[in-house]
């Protein structure tokens, strides 16, 4: 049993910071953990969030390695639940594949500095075969990357989670509650293995400050495995309605992502992950189940009665807030135009993140001669100019303390083309991959100053075409 379960033999009450912790399943873990041990939840927008007697809520933009330190100060443990599969700036240019990378490396190097004794990750089930899926893959990827600095990691593996809100299973009670008659695709007939949000909280606590589960990979399940097109009737059967279901093997998952976003208004950003990865079977393995952890004792159809009942009255509760807030000024503050980009590049042996910086900046400069003049000085601060105007376009200027032979950070401290003034931090970054040849190329709360819509179709087109450049330049280096 966790340190969690043995408070009452301390003297001191454990403290668990949970990344994550304003999404579905963080704040009902606050709830499951609240009266054995004292919350820091994470949020981007903590002033949002009610603060209790034993949760301290702190605002962190994990993309800022900065803000996570800070954050994770006076923890003991720490829970991962971050995926970040809709994008969180203005305009995003990369995949979820590479922002989660970022995002759990920077936890990890954290966890790592503030001498955190465990993480424990909610990961998704991982099937046996060679060809997964990008949300599966990614999975595996931020596992890896956790555990690469030294703190113990227990990674829980679960699969379809039956609660309110959440992703894949109100995806799901959208689809059976909108259509009376369902075409099935040959996918459907996939095994999977659900388990309800109540039954993935008690793992999820059984394991923080469980030693004996330190750096195990656990899977967890329910006491049911069942196709997809089984599960589809069992909610229907929850929601009281009759269900009308053919098969055809012939639509494919491509044809099946777009047809699941336009039905139940999901975007896809959230949805075409999600179905890319539904060709596999999705069990619990018996090999990677822990007994007290994995074995789930709600039914599926009792959790779904229980998931949608809750989701009823949360909806209800939000439409009478908005019938409330009608006629009254909208306070909101205008959304922010700010931009990050995330490319993936190959990193040549023997060369480091910082080597990959300065490189670039030599290349950009003869790849767009003569318009564009790059110049960096011996402290590593570089100048973009252009032949067009004395002024630089972009001023970088290299941060020493923040920078390792992994990882080479610039801020955007200058030029034309940024807006720097009051809190704007924009910033630069190459980040090796531990245990790869691979590294990334980030820009971090970016806030440009062309006009939005000029902007969007001239200089951010043109990073992404310089960068795609580069990486088939390092490349050809690494051939």
């Amino acid at each position: 049993m966790g340190e969690v379960q043995k408070i009452e033999h301390q003297v001191q009450t454990p403290t668990i910071v949970i990344a994550g912790a304003s999404g579905y399943i963080g704040r009902n873990l606050i709830k499951e953990l609240v009266n054995d041990a004292s919350i820091i939840a994470l949020s981007r927008s903590s002033s949002k969030q009610k603060p209790g007697e034993k949760v301290t809520w702190r605002s962190c933009d994990l993309f800022s390695m900065v803000e996570i330190e800070e954050s994770l100060s006076g923890a003991d443990y720490a829970v991962y639940l971050v995926h970040s599969m809709l994008p969180s700036a203005r305009l995003t240019q990369g995949n979820f594949e590479d922002m989660d990378l970022i995002l759990a490396d920077n936890f990890a190097q954290a966890a790592q500095k503030n001498e955190i004794k465990q993480i424990v990750y909610l990961s998704g089930l991982i099937p046996e075969t060679d060809h997964l899926s990008r949300h599966l893959r990614s999975r595996l990827e931020v596992e890896k990357v956790l555990s690469s600095y030294g703190v113990p990691v227990t990674t829980l593996r679960a699969g379809l989670i039956v609660g309110p809100q959440g992703s894949s299973f109100p995806i799901l009670v959208k689809l059976v509650k909108r259509l009376p008659v369902m075409i099935l695709p040959k996918w459907t007939n996939t095994l999977t293995h659900p388990i309800a949000l109540s039954d993935v909280l008690i793992a999820l606590k059984q394991c923080i400050g469980n030693q004996s589960v330190y750096n195990k990979i656990i899977d967890v399940g329910g006491p049911e495995v069942m196709t997809y097109k089984e599960m589809m009737l069992r909610t229907a059967k929850s929601l009281g309605k009759d269900l009308h279901v053919w098969s055809i093997p012939l639509i494919t998952p491509n044809l099946s992502r777009l047809w699941v976003s336009l039905t139940t208004n999901t975007p896809k950003n959230m949805v075409y992950p999600l179905i890319e990865s539904l060709i596999h079977p999705m069990t619990a393995q018996p090999e990677r189940m822990v007994e007290g952890i994995s074995y789930g004792q709600t039914p599926f159809l009792e959790a779904a009665v229980s998931a949608i009942e809750i989701e009823d009255n949360q909806m209800k509760e939000q439409r009478k807030k908005k019938a409330n807030a009608k006629g009254s000024l909208d306070l909101r503050a205008p959304r922010e135009h700010n931009v990050r980009s995330v490319q993936r590049l190959i990193l040549p042996e023997g060369k480091n993140a910082i080597w990959v910086a300065l490189y670039y900046v030599e290349w950009l400069s003869k790849f767009l001669k003569p318009i564009i003049k790059a110049e960096i000085d011996e402290e590593y601060n570089c100048t973009l100019s252009t032949i067009l105007s004395k002024e630089p376009m972009m001023v970088l200027s290299y941060s020493k303390e923040r920078s390792t032979p992994d990882r080479a950070l610039f801020y955007i401290s200058g030029g034309k083309l940024a807006i720097t003034k009051g809190t704007h931090r924009g910033r630069l970054e190459f980040r090796h991959i531990p245990g790869t040849n691979e590294c990334l190329a980030a820009i971090h709360e970016y806030v440009p100053s062309l006009p939005w819509f000029i902007y969007q179709f001239t200089q951010a087109k043109v990073h992404l075409w310089v960068m795609n450049r580069f990486k088939k330049r390092l490349k050809h280096l690494s051939e």
